[in-house]
C-alpha cells in the first residue's frame, strides 16, 4: 500500500532545495527506491514536498541519507503529513 509524505520544511528555500536535489544524486539517492512520485511546490519563497512512497519502510531508509543533508543546509526538519495513497491520476 503507497503512502503520500507532505513536508512542509521551515527555512528550506529554493536555492538550499537545489542544493539538498544536487548532494542526493552525488550521493546516489537521487532516485531512491520505493519513491515513485516527488513534487517540490513553492509558496511564499519555501519549498514543500509531497512524495509518494511504496513503504514507510523505503522512506524511512532514505531518511537515513536525507536527514544529514538538510541538517547541513539548516533546513528544520518537520514531521510530515503521513495518507495512504487511495488514488492517483495523471494528466
Amino acid at each position: 500500500m503507497a503512502l503520500g509524505f507532505y513536508f512542509a520544511h521551515e527555512g528550506f528555500t529554493p536555492e538550499k532545495y537545489a542544493s539538498a536535489i544536487k548532494q542526493l544524486e552525488s550521493a546516489g539517492a537521487g532516485s531512491p527506491k520505493g519513491r515513485t512520485l516527488h513534487v517540490a511546490l513553492e509558496s511564499d519563497g519555501a519549498i514543500q514536498i509531497f512524495d509518494i512512497w511504496e513503504s514507510q519502510q523505503d522512506f524511512e531508509a532514505f531518511g537515513g541519507t536525507l536527514k544529514p543533508v538538510l541538517a547541513e543546509l539548516g533546513v528544520a526538519l518537520n514531521d510530515p503529513m503521513v495518507a495512504t495513497v487511495h488514488n492517483v491520476i495523471k494528466g
